[in-house]
């Protein structure tokens, strides 16, 4: 608890450049969600948007059953910090929920000058060593992976957003690793639990 409480206070007390939605471009991409959004996930949104706004190091938690629409939260979100030039993981559990988010975020962020990718053991050899590179040298502009993305060898150019699906799956070591992810970027977490 204590670890917990010292790692808030020196979050709240970073600032990060304030992350706003491109003009015209966000309202095109929200206009691709094929369904009408609820009142509270209107709110989570709206939420975690402003706080991409803020000046400081957002730490959101969108807790919501299945069907809740928590993905499409994460999906403008991730749209507003690679708009504004900020690389985006989205870390998952299982290589299937991997498979599933990258064809999604492939499929919404089509058309826009954003360039998505996926690693896990779905991906083979040297599609994962060429994404490895591109997050290093900043060309990946949201990448959607399993613990295949908090390896040691996984760097990254220029992370602004970090959006973790069903932490509660994760072990000790891979939440030390995600931890560390967290020290100066955005943090959305989604769980159903």
């Amino acid at each position: 608890a204590a670890e917990l409480i010292r790692i808030a206070a020196a979050r709240e007390l970073k600032s990060l450049p304030p992350v706003e939605p491109p003009h015209g471009l966000y309202d095109e991409f929200c206009a691709r969600f094929p369904y009408q959004e609820t009142e509270d996930q209107e709110k989570a949104i709206a939420d975690a948007v402003a706080d991409l706004g803020k000046g400081r190091p957002m730490d959101r938690l969108v807790c919501g059953d299945v069907g809740f629409g928590k993905t499409e939260v994460a999906m403008r979100a991730a749209f507003v910090a690679a708009m504004a030039g900020e690389q985006v993981a989205v870390v998952v559990p299982t290589t299937l929920l991997a498979r599933q988010h990258y064809r999604g975020f492939a499929e919404r962020f089509s058309g826009f000058p954003l360039k998505v990718r996926q690693l896990s053991r779905f991906v083979d050899a040297k599609e994962a060593r060429e994404t490895k590179a591109a997050l290093a040298e900043g060309t990946v502009d949201v990448v959607v992976g399993t613990h295949a993305l908090l390896a040691e060898s996984i760097t990254f150019k220029r992370l602004g957003l970090v959006i973790v699906d069903e932490e509660q799956h994760f072990g000790v070591v891979h939440k030390e690793r995600l931890k560390n992810l967290k020290a100066d970027v955005h943090v959305l977490t989604l769980t159903a639990t």
